[in-house]
């Protein structure tokens, strides 16, 4: 990937598309994906599209009867209890999946969390960069045989828009002089545009590709976290919680682009790419607006997407994907 490769295909879809648009012509059977946090807002949407066609669905839970209960009736989809914050639940769900599919096809990481009051997690890790992040890392590493053995596979990080807050903060990634939830969130997104990068790189020869993406502004279980006159305070939403806001996404919209990702054809043979709206994105400079769309270029750093690399195996203890 090179920079010059972020810079929008013209795709046929759009950000007004709905997830079974995506999918409307592709038959996934014999495919298997996994898809975190697959049973609510954008997940549940991925998991109903991938499965309508064709594909099976293996769905990680950190909730197995709550997700169990969402995906009643939608068919070639199964339930594993994970839970992204704890990297032995990280390591059974792989062991699980693992001893039932010979290969990966979709590596889906959707699951996540936004402004989340302060959490330590482990040896004092910040909450939000250890679930979003070194979670999906984690399974990523653990998974990566299979992966490598579907020969094509896809892996689907979702991003943000968010990730514009900031870098990764190398001088304190775990805000252990003051915690700050939304610059928390946004370096957590950073580092799963960072983690697409370098996973793209090491697997590309192995015919696993990465993307990131931003899904778009979307009211999902995702603000659960945030109170509602902090929602209405944003213009999100009115005192009832009912969406204001013009260019909210539906889930199906929010979702289209990960599917894009998963199953476009103008994607083959490339990779570590950001993209958004069912493209691939622009880059966007340092004053931009978070919500005039693109991916700052820290974002898609090489250097710092290998760095970053290094510092996830040396706290996860992964075996490392050779270089």
């Amino acid at each position: 990937m090179t920079i010059t490769d972020q810079q929008p295909l013209g795709s046929p879809f759009s950000a007004a598309t709905p997830a079974e648009d995506i999918v409307a012509d592709c038959d996934l059977s014999g495919m298997t994906a996994v898809v975190t946090g697959g049973y609510s807002g954008l997940g549940l949407e991925t998991t109903r599209a991938l499965a309508a066609a064709g594909a099976r669905v293996i769905v990680p839970a950190r909730r197995p009867h709550v997700a169990r209960a969402a995906l009643q009736g939608v068919k070639g989809c199964e339930v594993i209890p994970m839970d992204l914050a704890d990297f032995a639940s990280v390591r059974s769900a792989a062991a699980h999946i693992s001893d039932s599919a010979g290969r990966l096809d979709l590596l889906m990481a959707i699951a996540g969390v936004m402004a989340t009051p302060e959490r330590r997690v482990g040896p004092g890790w910040e909450g939000q960069f250890t679930a979003n992040h070194f979670g999906h890392f984690t399974l990523a590493c653990e998974l990566y045989p299979l992966l490598g053995a579907a020969g094509g596979a896809r892996v689907i990080v979702n991003s943000s828009a968010g990730h514009t807050l900031t870098g990764i903060r190398w001088h304190d990634p775990h805000f252990r002089t003051g915690y700050d939830k939304w610059l928390a969130y946004g370096q957590s997104k950073t580092a799963n545009a960072l983690f697409a990068v370098h996973l793209d790189a090491l697997g590309h020869n192995d015919g696993v590709r990465a993307f990131a993406l931003h899904p778009g502004k979307i009211i999902t279980g995702l603000q659960r976290e945030m109170a509602l006159q902090e929602q209405i305070d944003r213009g999100w939403v009115d005192e009832h919680g009912n969406v204001i806001d013009a260019d909210f996404k539906t889930p199906s919209q929010g979702a289209a682009t990960g599917l894009w990702a998963a199953t476009s054809p103008l994607l083959d043979g490339r990779g570590g790419l950001y993209l958004e709206d069912c493209d691939i994105a622009r880059v966007s400079t340092p004053d931009q607006p978070m919500d005039d769309g693109g991916v700052r270029t820290y974002a898609i750093d090489p250097d710092e997407a290998a760095r970053l690399w290094d510092l996830s195996v040396a706290a996860t203890g992964v075996t490392p994907i050779p270089r």
